[in-house]
This record gives structure tokens, C-alpha cells and sequence, in this order.
């Protein structure tokens, strides 16, 4: 998808043409030879993004100590932390579990199917509307990705944009809030600490690289290798102008400034991670036939269940004017033992302090033909390895939409009436959801010319699968009852008239 991240935080709610379809893009495997290291998901640095992702770069580099500190003398390491063991969350109330029991055993599914992918560029024929056979093509296998050309119709395209437009679209993304001063008040750390956790590769060097790494979720200016030095330069930070702090430099730093830099800065939204605006449209019960059969097309589709697909999110659509973009992003997040899926929180009587978008699959409509740029980027798909730090290599940001969207290793053109459509997450082996599929990172190239329109369907599952068919046993015995009225927060209406970007 291009037009949401990861999650909300504590209670919170792009030009070089694209190669040629047939051919593998430029640059596939030059990063192949990196090996595996640190990842987006490791526990500390997720639990980091989700407090302050809607503040400042340098709040961030402040508050990475704040993990440090809970997690005990580990310095960001993944693995198991000293001191007591985490709460178990996201278990049903004790009085239901034997009935959770019963009705598992009963379930209409006990493991969600997946497409196979087989090789990049097989194509697979399916019937998603009674007649019409759609073929669906392997884009990539890392991540499992497809394309189905002529999933709508051109009257169907123009109908959700006018749907859209009737609905009223809202800014995806808003100017950040500074919060960082008062964040630095109730902190009492040292420039040591700090150094240590942002120093990636622990050589007593701090590289701008491993500045950007950290900052990269957030949900506020999206920061460049120019702006870090610039930032540099303003402060005094790097007296021998060599991008690189020394921790003897860094101690001598006044985080301060770097605070009152940042907030004599002036931000448009084409600084921003994101530029583009959106609405959701509801597609349960009673609404337009279309939206209705899309949602079922979507179920042919995936093979998925019904009752998953329909207590998924609604449809939202997107529109990018001329500098729209969306930097390379996760539409979903790992579940730690410190989240909870946003879709079965509130069922499960969760405790957890974060909550996160559990998206399995992401299917993107285009919805118009767009007159120049707004591909839609995989940056590392099909790498043979993945390296978090080799995103950022001699000042190329593979993430960076606006700037190097033609280095990525596929680049998908909008066509109109084209779906795609991707896991965000692994299989566990066992049929359920596995870990993230870090290479599911994604993002809208900058639009140079005209609007582009697309459509976003996401499909809710918990990678907790007892707090899946918990939450479907709930929505299904709401939706039974005649005798009280449907829930505020059972999925589809709540989103109805939501007007911020999850």
C-alpha cells in the first residue's frame, strides 16, 4: 500500500522509465552479497518508533536510551532481556477460554491459504467474476507479489473516485508537533549511552547513515543525508566536516541545539514521509454494489476466508497531486510482547501499551493512468539477503522516493483498472501468520506530472491466532444477535467516518 505505515502510537488511535515487465529490473541483486544483520523489527527499535513517531529526528536519537534503559544493559541487541519476563497479553478473559477452545476445534479455517508464486513472471489463471478469467502474475517472490491487469473496470475506477470526492479526502499526513524539549526534561541519560545505541556497527563512529536508519519510521520531516549535515554545520557538530562523529564530538554536543535548529526550519508537505490525501469508503452490509463486489472479488482472489476479509478495514482511496509521494515504508508491524493488533485489541481485552496495523495482505487498485511518474516501488525486492543499513549506501536512499525511485529493484507503472496485491508477512510454516516480510518495503514514487489515484484493500489477521479466532468469533456473534445493536468498534463501521491515516 502507499498510503499508511505501520501503526499509531500509545492510545493513539519519485524519472527513468520502469523496465519492461518481462525482463528482471537493473540492479536486482546489488545488494546481494550483504549478510543479514540488525532488522526494522528488531524489539528495541520498534518499541522506540511507536513512542515518538510523530516527533523529530532528534527526539528519536534521545528517546532510543529510553529503550536502553527498560530493556536493561543490552544496547538495542535483539534477543531476550534481562529481568522478569515480559506480561502475556492478547489472552481471551479466562471465562471464555474453553468455548474459544470448542469453537477453534470447529473453525470453519484452521490455516490461511496462500498463492503460490512459483517463479517471477508465472501467470496463473483465475475467475474472480462469473465468465471473466483474470490472469494473476508473479511480480516477485520476495516478497510474494502479484499483478492482476483489469481487476476493475474503467467505470468502476472513475465511480470510487467520485465516491471519494462525494466522501471528502482529508491530508494523509499532518506537520510535525515538536515534542522534543520536554521529552529531553524527563530525561536523565548520558551522550555515552545515547552514542552507544546509535553506533550500528559498534566502531566508535557515528555515520550519517546511522543517523537516517533510525529516524526512518517517523512520522514527521523526512531527513536526507544534505539535511543531516546541514544540521551538522548550523550546530558545530563536525568541526572537520567529514559527516562522521567521534564520541569525544558527540560529547561535547548541546543537544539543545539541535532542537532549536530543527524548530527554526520551515516544513512543506513535500518534506514530509508522505504527501497525498485520502478517505476511507465502507464496503459491508448495505453499501454501493460495487464496493461490495470488489470486497468479494478480493475474496477470490486471496482464498481467504469471508469472515476475515469482511471484518477486515474498509477501502481507502488515495489521491497524489503533482509532488505526491510516499517514502519506502511497512504497512504493517511486528506484534512484541509491548503491542496489539489494533483490529483485535478491544475484542481480547488487551493490555498491551502499543498497537499496531496487523495487515496481512495489501491489495492496491490503480485507479487511473497517471501522465508521469507514481510507480509503485519495491526497493529490495528479490534481494538475495537483507541488511537494514545497506538501504543507505554513498548518499543514494533507497527509501527515498522523490530522489531514487529508478534505483530500486522494481518499479510497477499504474495502470488503470490493474490490481497488485502482496503478503506483508511470512507464513509460520504451520499455515498461520510468521514474522514480517522486511522485504514487503514499499513506497509511491514522486508524481511529476498529473494525479494519481489508487485504492487500498488491507486484510486484518493477528499473527496470535487464538486472538484471531477470538476476535471473528466475537464479530460473528454480534453480527447474530438481533437483540443489541452492532458494536461501535466491530471493523468495517468503525472506520466510516474516520478521518486520520492509521
Amino acid at each position: 500500500m502507499e498510503a499508511s505505515g505501520i501503526g499509531s502510537a500509545v492510545n493513539g488511535g519519485p524519472k527513468l522509465p520502469p523496465p519492461p515487465e518481462d525482463e528482471p529490473p537493473p540492479g536486482r541483486d546489488r545488494l546481494a552479497g550483504i549478510q543479514k544483520g540488525s532488522s526494522v523489527c528488531s524489539r528495541s527499535y520498534f518499541v522506540v518508533v511507536m513512542v515518538f513517531v510523530h516527533v523529530y529526528i532528534l527526539n528519536v536519537i534521545a528517546l532510543l536510551f529510553y529503550v536502553y534503559y527498560t530493556n536493561g544493559n543490552n544496547h538495542g541487541v535483539e534477543g531476550p532481556t534481562p529481568g522478569p519476563p515480559a506480561p502475556t497479553t492478547g489472552t481471551p478473559a479466562p471465562q471464555h477460554k474453553a468455548r474459544l477452545r470448542h469453537e477453534q476445534d470447529n473453525s470453519p479455517y484452521t490455516y490461511l491459504p496462500r498463492l503460490e508464486g512459483i517463479k517471477v513472471g508465472h501467470t496463473q489463471k483465475v475467475e474472480l467474476v462469473l465468465n471473466k478469467v483474470h490472469d494473476v502474475k508473479t511480480l516477485s517472490l520476495k516478497p510474494l507479489l502479484f499483478e492482476i491487469p483489469h481487476f476493475l473496470t474503467e467505470e468502476e475506477c472513475k465511480l470510487l473516485i467520485h465516491l471519494a470526492q462525494l466522501k471528502g479526502l482529508q491530508a494523509s499526513q499532518i506537520l510535525p508537533v515538536d515534542g522534543y524539549k520536554e521529552a529531553m526534561e524527563n530525561l536523565e541519560i548520558s551522550k555515552a549511552d545515547i552514542f552507544n545505541l546509535l553506533d550500528h556497527n559498534q566502531d566508535g563512529q557515528l555515520q550519517i547513515k546511522e543517523v537516517l536508519t533510525h529516524s526512518r519510521l517517523g512520522n514527521g520531516r523526512w531527513m536526507t543525508p544534505e539535511n543531516i549535515r546541514e544540521m551538522y554545520t548550523a550546530v558545530k557538530a563536525d568541526p572537520d566536516g567529514n559527516g562522521v562523529l567521534s564520541l569525544e564530538e558527540f560529547k561535547k554536543l548541546n543537544l539543545g541545539d539541535f532542537h532549536k535548529y530543527l524548530g527554526n526550519q520551515r516544513i512543506t508537505m513535500s518534506d514530509l514521509v508522505r504527501n497525498s490525501q485520502h478517505t476511507w469508503l465502507y464496503q459491508g452490509e448495505g453499501a454501493h454494489h460495487v464496493l461490495r463486489s470488489i470486497r468479494q472479488r478480493v475474496i477470490k482472489l486471496t482464498q481467504l476466508p469471508p469472515e476475515v476479509v469482511e471484518n477486515s478495514e474498509p477501502l481507502q482511496v488515495v489521491r497524489y497531486d503533482a509532488g505526491g509521494h510516499y517514502h519506502a515504508h511497512m504497512d504493517s508491524g511486528p506484534v512484541f510482547p509491548e503491542t496489539a493488533c489494533a483490529h483485535t485489541k478491544l475484542t481480547t481485552n488487551e493490555s498491551a501499551p502499543f498497537e499496531t496495523s496487523c495487515r496481512y495482505v495489501t491489495v492496491l487498485f490503480y485507479l487511473n493512468n497517471v501522465t508521469g511518474g507514481g510507480e509503485t516501488t519495491f526497493p529490495i525486492a528479490d534481494n538475495r539477503t537483507y541488511e537494514e543499513m545497506s538501504l543507505i549506501q554513498n548518499d543514494v536512499d533507497l527509501r527515498d522516493t522523490r530522489k531514487h525511485c529508478d534505483k530500486g529493484n522494481l518499479r510497477i507503472k499504474p495502470r488503470q483498472g490493474t490490481a497488485v496485491f502482496w503478503y506483508n508477512y511470512l507464513s509460520n510454516g504451520k499455515g498461520w501468520v510468521g514474522d514480517l516480510d522486511e522485504f514487503a518495503l514499499h513506497g509511491g514514487c514522486l508524481v511529476t506530472e498529473g494525479t494519481k489515484w489508487i485504492a487500498n484493500n488491507w486484510i486484518n489477521v493477528d499473527p496470535n491466532k487464538e486472538r484471531q479466532l477470538w476476535f471473528q468469533q466475537e464479530m460473528a456473534r454480534y453480527a447474530k444477535d438481533e437483540n443489541e445493536s452492532q458494536k461501535d468498534w466491530t471493523a468495517d463501521t468503525s472506520y466510516k467516518d474516520v478521518h486520520v491515516d492509521l
